[in-house]
């Protein structure tokens, strides 16, 4: 029997798309700083990079996600991979800034758009706080207070219920961070010099870290732009060095600052039925991981007593960690991929 020729040929089966190169694209984006990390299935890392500070506030949702890809891109070159991705299955993003869920969903879009993983997820930064610290195998629970250049905190329920703060600043109720405890150590040296505020050490100690005699010099300094404004988060330390030598004016800002990070934590554990319950409350960010014992003993004190079967511990791994570890939650990785990532991070 002949063959018709005209008789329709089988289309070719279409080739089975190419593996990713990883499993999870881990981000983990502050105020001063970005890190990415891409991660195998098994957990390891197969490449990381750095970029800047991560503000859609101030430079718009574009060029914020654009600092991200330069992250991502060093990542992509450290693991040996060509520019333009995807790179990754799952795309995990903690970031400072997406402080509302319409700001999460806005990001996840942003970043989706950029190729870099065939999904992606936009969560706080707080959430790779408490994901880091939390090394027990099962869903993910506990308080998150973060303490960075802002304040933020975040809860999550055994149910997968969340207590979260909108964490705008002082519009939405805040008070502190780095931003904060400097501009505190500003006013108070600055009301002590001339009068109009009590005797403190920040007056001589403030100046001083500049290198200026006076706090008129530094204050002119600032003004006409001589000292960079964004060189005031310098004073953090300078603060709880002079709190720490018994300066009463400096230890109660960093009393203060104590009482809002036991504030914030009570109240997410009470709105998740939690307060009285054995649950883990994880202190991260660099006010709080430094451990300057005067500020995270009083945290522990006040804890102690609205929230007794709490168990408080810093979190000094980096947030790129629980980024990543959110990742391989999302793409179901076998349990000692948990392990090798960790390992990795320290």
């Amino acid at each position: 029997m002949g063959v018709n020729p005209a008789a329709p040929r089988a289309a070719p089966l279409p080739a089975p798309p190419a593996p990713l190169p990883a499993a999870v694209l881990a981000v983990d984006a502050g105020n001063s700083k970005t890190d990415a990390a891409l991660i195998g299935a098994d957990g390891t890392v197969l490449g990381t990079g750095r970029s800047g500070g991560f503000q859609p506030p101030r430079t718009g949702v574009g060029a914020a996600v654009d600092v991200l890809g330069q992250a991502v891109a060093q990542a992509a070159e450290a693991a040996g991979l060509r520019p333009g991705g995807p790179y990754a299955g799952q795309v995990s993003a903690c970031l400072a800034n997406a402080d509302l869920p319409v700001e999460e969903r806005r990001l996840a879009e942003a970043i989706g758009a950029r190729g870099w993983g065939t999904a992606a997820e936009v969560r706080n930064d707080t959430f790779a706080v408490l994901r880091a610290g939390l090394t027990a195998p099962g869903a993910p629970y506990g308080v998150a207070v973060v303490c960075g250049a802002g304040i933020n905190c975040v809860g999550v329920a055994p149910d997968g219920r969340t207590a979260r703060f909108p964490a705008l600043g002082r519009i939405s109720g805040d008070w502190g961070g780095g931003s904060g405890l400097a501009g505190e150590a500003l006013w108070w040296a600055a009301r002590a010099e001339d009068g109009r505020g009590g005797p403190t050490g920040l007056a001589s100690a403030v100046p001083a870290h500049f290198g200026f005699a006076t706090m008129a010099g530094l204050i002119e300094a600032l003004h006409l732009g001589t000292v960079a404004h964004e060189r005031t988060h310098e004073l953090v330390p300078v603060l709880f060095a002079v709190a720490a030598a018994g300066d009463p004016v400096a230890s109660a800002v960093v009393e203060r600052q104590a009482r809002e990070v036991v504030a914030m934590a009570s109240v997410a554990l009470a709105r998740l039925g939690m307060l009285g319950e054995e649950v883990p409350v994880l202190l991260g960010g660099g006010v709080l991981a430094a451990g300057h014992p005067q500020l995270n003993g009083a945290i522990e004190a006040g804890l102690a007593e609205v929230a007794p079967r709490a168990r408080v511990s810093v979190v000094v791994a980096p947030p790129v960690l629980g980024a990543g570890l959110l990742g391989l939650d999302a793409v179901g990785a076998p349990p000692e991929a948990y392990g090798k990532l960790r390992a990795h991070f320290g």
